[in-house]
């Protein structure tokens, strides 16, 4: 078979496969790419040399059996059987569902949790959210810190597994979306920066120099970002790819990197007939991110929603720490400009950042299933000092006010794992770092944040610590009693209304109207023939929903009636209704 490596500052590389070491020669039809050919089967070890020095495993490694600092593993895509004919499944319409793999089980495996995915179809999900695969050092980890952005972390499973959790969620219907990181490596086990100029001091990022997406030597790194990204789509029959941080993927050049991965992304969809997508996770709240390009946009198909998110946790929680702040002045009123209008923030004077900040969405171009919301997300869950759940301190009944708005709103909706059924257990910060000296700066560094905000250094869970992972993964004893039942009920009862009624799936934000009152704490709004109505109070609210004969499609406390002829919906306190005029 043919090998191949980009390393144009090398002046020899060398192939070392199986034991035997062959040099490799310069690819006359590309400046700084070497090959070699080799007797090579699946599973065959290999790496490179360069300019006599140590066997590096290959940048485009497709497996790393003994971990990033290994030597990579030939994969053989062509091995596995396909057994789901699958068409494809797009966004519209769609529910998805964020899933860890290390901590959705405890054996913490895709195999174990394809076992678990028959909930997910009970639950009436459309498509599985995985956070990051790639491969990093030690065994368990958030994903973000990967190294390898071409492989599939081995303590996961390794490529077979995935395929095999592809296959088994398209067997029963469901899409699966990958997180992906583009916009920093790990700071452990980054083997790229002795093959090339991967990196560029040109731009600082939080995690150090940046990407090097338009300085000299950025056409092979771009193409290498951009060919993962197909890769993953290609030969694991993806069906979309969330972009981790693209507001800081530092790019100058007049083609942005996100706009060519987006064409990239749709020329391949076309190819292998099914759809194909890319949600962005964007600080910027600027609607070019999610704008077609033949509007001049960047041409991505979705983007997470923080506004909606923020807006409803102050409103649950009456939290007004760090951004909260703005949010938190009159939360009722964000929330109700972020189901009408997707951004909070569109122009408008943001005190964290101490300036003005978003654009305005266009609601005539820009529909609503191109912003995903969320009441809980790994970021809003995991990066809190105790990496404590809405379930911790809220009521069930604020809880299921939380999974009605969410779910009967204009955006696409997505569910952090254990949610749907009030999980109690945390879902904390962990890391396995192999290197002794970063894992104490990480441990440091954890507890020095959170003392700034007042927390005393022994309440803060030690990300190094096994057990800091280990009660982060869900118990699946839980949803087979209360309240954690009544919880998961009714999450698949709003979700099987939002499949049954083409309103609660028109993506129209212009045609939501909302009414609320910030001092009684309720909130109402309207989608077609739909009206929902939340008391997030603890008294009862009468909630004007206009004359008119309207039937009950759901409620959380079962004495709630319909409407009288005063059109004042009488809702207990920490209740939610959803009705319907006939």
């Amino acid at each position: 078979m043919k090998f191949e490596v980009w390393a144009p500052q090398a002046d020899r590389v060398a192939l070392r496969c199986e034991g035997a070491t062959r040099a490799m020669e310069p690819d006359p039809q590309r400046t700084g790419w070497w090959t070699a050919e080799a007797d090579a089967a699946d599973g065959a070890r290999y790496g490179f040399a360069l300019d006599d020095g140590p066997v590096l495993p290959d940048p485009r490694s497709r497996r790393l059996p003994d971990g990033p600092e290994g030597l990579s593993a030939v994969v053989d895509q062509d091995r596995y059987a396909w057994r789901a004919d699958w068409p494809g499944r797009g966004l519209p319409g769609a529910v998805l569902y964020e899933l860890h793999v290390g901590t959705y089980t405890p054996e913490g495996t895709l195999d174990a949790a394809a076992d678990r995915l028959g909930h997910l179809k009970e639950l009436g999900i459309t498509h599985i959210e995985l956070m990051p695969l790639c491969s990093f050092p030690g065994r368990h980890g958030w994903g973000y810190d990967g190294v390898a952005p071409w492989a599939v972390h081995e303590p996961y499973g390794g490529p077979e597994a995935l395929k095999r959790f592809v296959d088994r969620a398209h067997e029963l219907g469901l899409g699966v979306v990958l997180d992906v990181v583009h916009n920093h490596l790990g700071p452990s086990g980054n083997q790229l920066p002795a093959f090339g100029p991967y990196f560029t001091e040109t731009h600082q990022t939080p995690w150090g120099a940046a990407v090097n997406l338009d300085a000299p030597g950025s056409d092979e790194v771009r193409a290498y970002f951009r060919d993962s990204a197909l890769a993953w789509l290609r030969d694991y029959r993806l069906d979309g790819l969330r972009l981790d941080a693209v507001h800081a993927l530092h790019d100058d050049r007049a083609l942005h990197f996100l706009e060519e991965l987006s064409e990239s992304v749709d020329a391949l969809g076309e190819e292998v007939g099914r759809p194909l997508f890319l949600i962005a996770e964007s600080d910027l709240n600027d609607p070019r991110m999610i704008t077609p390009r033949t509007e001049h946009g960047l041409g991505l198909h979705a983007q997470w929603n923080d506004d909606f998110h923020h807006a409803l946790h102050t409103a649950l929680t009456g939290e007004s720490q760090g951004y909260y702040a703005d949010f938190a002045r009159a939360p009722l009123a964000a929330l109700a400009k972020t189901l009408t209008g997707g951004y909070f923030h569109d122009g408008t004077w943001s005190s964290f950042r101490g300036r003005a900040h978003g654009r305005p969405l266009d609601r005539a171009r820009l529909s609503g299933h191109r912003l995903l919301g969320y009441s809980q997300t790994h970021d809003q869950v995991g990066n809190r000092a105790q990496g404590d759940r809405l379930a911790a301190t809220l009521s069930p009944g604020l809880l299921a006010c939380a999974a009605t708005l969410t779910l009967t709103s204009p955006l696409t909706p997505m569910l952090f794992m254990g949610e749907e059924w009030a999980a109690g257990t945390p879902w904390q910060y962990f890391t396995d770092h192999t290197d002794p000296e970063l894992a104490e700066a990480v441990r440091r560094g954890r507890r020095r944040e959170f003392a700034s905000h007042g927390w005393a250094e022994e309440d803060v869970p030690d990300p190094q610590d096994p057990a800091t992972r280990d009660r982060s993964c869900l118990d699946w004893s839980e949803p087979e009693r209360d309240p954690h039942a009544r919880v998961l009920a009714w999450y698949r009862r709003l979700i099987a209304l939002r499949h049954e009624r083409p309103d609660l799936t028109v993506p129209d934000l212009a045609d939501t109207k909302v009414a609320y009152d910030e001092s009684a704490h309720w909130l109402a709004f309207r989608r077609g023939d739909i009206r929902v109505a939340v008391n997030l109070g603890k008294e009862p609210a009468a909630i004007p929903l206009g004359t008119g004969h309207l039937e009950i499609l759901a409620t959380w406390d079962d004495s709630v009636q319909p409407p009288g002829p005063d059109g004042l919906l009488q809702v207990p306190g920490e209740s939610c209704v959803v009705l319907s005029q006939p």
